[in-house]
């Protein structure tokens, strides 16, 4: 199954971001891909507000998505928000969700591990999720994950134990010393841990556009990548917007499953 990752920078307006994914999915489904991972936060950027924002799934957002998914026969994942429960307090909140659309495919994660770490507050605002999303597409299961996820190795092993062969990380990954370098890190760990493909896709780097970022808000540090079940690195980008081509081959995942079989020996305590 050919996939893509397009690493791009969103801003405040939600019209012009819709523009930004129109593009590259257009842009994907030329380049022969079935798939097209987006970054979280794809419908507005960290460091805006998202509550007069979010919209339910059947929205007018992403029923654009859904739309041009079903146009171009291709299976988009891309980040946006939901309305959530108010707080215990009253307080409104939103939900971090991933959309997943296309053929065969109508689904929905919301972030469980929610960003409140490194001077930002994410449960200010945001109603965490409760459970593992998969779902089928090409042949393959896909699990879900988004940004701060990846640090909780057992959300990926869930995924795995219900099938994935491939999981999806969308992210606005925050900037600051060591962070890309962790990001990096931390997609190939997981990808280890579980013996599945890692798609690992995040915004790029404002500042390689002269875009200054706002505040503590994580907006993105680039360096999305596909990386194997073994951890190897197999493409990647660097900080700039790009888009990412790649051939999954399920036989690399039962390979790895058959010389390593860390999900089959794995105890829980």
């Amino acid at each position: 199954m050919r996939v893509a990752l397009a690493q791009v920078i969103t801003g405040r307006d939600l019209a012009d971001n819709l523009r930004l994914l129109e593009e590259n999915a257009r842009l994907a489904k030329d380049g022969g891909a079935e798939l097209v991972v987006f970054p979280e936060a794809m419908m507005r950027a960290f460091g805006n507000s998202l509550l007069d924002i979010a919209e339910p799934l059947n929205g007018p957002w992403a029923s654009r998505v859904r739309s041009l998914a079903e146009e171009l026969q291709l299976v988009i994942v891309a980040g946006m928000f939901t309305p959530g429960t108010p707080s215990d307090s009253g307080s409104p909140r939103v939900r971090n969700t991933l959309l997943a659309t296309g053929p065969g495919v109508d689904t929905s994660y919301d972030k469980i591990h929610l960003f409140d770490a490194f001077g930002f507050a994410e449960s200010d605002t945001v109603e965490a999720g409760t459970d593992p999303v998969t779902f089928d597409a090409g042949g393959l299961t896909f699990g879900l994950a988004t940004c701060y996820d990846i640090r909780f190795p057992a959300l990926f092993t869930a995924n795995a134990q219900r099938g994935a062969s491939v999981n999806i990380v969308s992210a606005s990954w925050g900037s600051g010393p060591g962070k890309a370098d962790q990001w990096q890190l931390l997609a190939r760990a997981r990808a280890v841990d579980t013996t599945t493909f890692v798609l690992a896709c995040g915004q790029g780097d404002p500042a390689t556009q002269g875009i200054e970022a706002k505040g503590a808000a994580p907006t993105g540090v680039g360096y999305s990548a596909v990386v194997s079940p073994f951890g190897q690195v197999l493409d990647a980008l660097e900080g700039e917007p790009g888009l990412i081509f790649y051939e999954l081959d399920p036989t690399a995942v039962d390979k790895a499953r058959a010389q390593l079989p860390v999900l089959a020996n794995r105890r829980d305590f």
